[in-house]
């Protein structure tokens, strides 16, 4: 089957009307502007064309009841479908509490927008003839109520069933943590390890084995595209975090029957009260990092003596706004030379050192 079709990426936009947004010295991003951002943003995409509207997650500051009410209702105004998946921050409580919705609340919130059976947490439809979503739950919670980040088995069961029955389509995965490494270390750094989901291998097993090839992520904050056996994961950047992006999306098939995804990123410049908003927000991630850049010098692989650590965590002050703008590239040429190596290792370079710059905009033949 021919396939043409444009959809766009909006992840973590963390929404927080004003009365419930909360204040704290460490957070990264800007709740604050988090409905003006979103609002531009549909704004322009509802002059686009599109066939769909992918969300991975994190729709809400900390899963209150009002916020997930307010984005629902929002979304149903919207001339295309839209299909979301919990991220960690709408669900942060097995079950709810004064402050926010349980882990099985979610659906019910969102059966316009993939749950049409709101009693499970994942979903798949067919988004147009020979497309198929599969839209998974990765937050899940131990015997001490602690949040994870995996596959629970009953819903790996659902998803072998489900591709045994999509041999002739094209399927999207969407879900929340990622799946293949974005960073160097990811999936073992104690910084890192969060973002990624604990079960990965199993997944990219089962999906490989499927002829699976795109997965849709969120959580890291970041613009990244990742590759691992022939299977891309897409990661998108956080809507309220520098530099603010979302993706547009078209996949075209030739004459021949070649499938190229063709990725464009935008990013939102300004909204009332931020009229400069990408140096604002880069300046507000900027004086937070410090505390983070000193874990990550004192902790695997460098282990570097705190003294020595808080003499370069200075320097590293746009590291990772760096990181979330996507394509990096970095080199800190005064730093000791096994430091040095290290954080170039976080360039968006290949294997002998040319840029690789595919996080931002790409064609990729799936």
């Amino acid at each position: 089957m021919s396939l043409n079709f444009r959809f766009a990426v909006i992840s973590d936009p963390h929404i927080g009307l004003p009365h419930t947004v909360l204040n704290t010295s460490t957070r990264l991003h800007l709740i604050e502007a988090s409905i003006p951002l979103l609002e531009l943003t549909l704004e322009y995409l509802q002059q686009q064309q599109l066939d769909f509207l992918l969300l991975p997650g994190d729709l809400t500051q900390h899963g209150e009841p009002d916020n997930h009410t307010w984005l629902q209702q929002r979304l149903s105004q919207l001339p295309f479908p839209v299909y979301v998946v919990p991220g960690n921050h709408d669900v942060p409580t097995l079950l709810p509490d004064e402050c926010s919705i349980g882990l099985k609340d979610f659906p019910y919130y969102y059966r316009q927008f993939g749950y049409a059976n709101p009693q499970q947490l994942y979903y798949t439809c067919e988004l147009l003839p020979g497309l198929q979503l599969i839209a998974l739950n990765s937050n899940q919670f131990d015997s001490s109520n602690q949040q994870l980040g995996c596959l629970d088995e009953q819903q790996l069961v659902w998803l072998k069933q489900v591709l045994t029955q999509t041999h002739d389509k094209l399927v999207l995965v969407m879900l929340h943590h990622n799946v293949i490494e974005h960073l160097p270390g990811q999936a073992t750094h104690p910084l890192g390890k969060r973002y990624m989901l604990a079960n990965a291998p199993v997944l990219l097993n089962i999906l490989k084995a499927a002829g699976v090839n795109l997965i849709f992520t969120g959580h890291l904050h970041a613009q990244d595209v990742a590759k691992y056996e022939g299977i891309y994961e897409i990661t998108t950047g956080s809507l309220v975090s520098y530099p603010h992006p979302y993706r547009i999306l078209q996949l075209r098939t030739d004459e021949q029957g070649q499938r190229t995804l063709q990725i464009e990123s935008y990013r939102i410049e300004s909204v009332p009260g931020w009229e400069n908003l990408p140096q604002i927000s880069r300046e507000w991630m900027g004086d937070r990092s410090y505390p983070f850049m000193v874990k990550l010098l004192t902790g695997p692989p460098l282990y570097l003596p705190r003294a020595e650590a808080d003499k370069l965590a200075p320097s590293l002050r746009y590291f990772w706004a760096t990181i979330a703008a996507g394509d990096a590239l970095l080199d800190y040429p005064d730093f000791p030379p096994t430091v040095r190596r290290y954080f170039q290792s976080f360039s968006a370079l290949t294997r002998d050192g040319k840029p690789a710059f595919i996080d931002n905009y790409a064609s990729l033949h799936i």
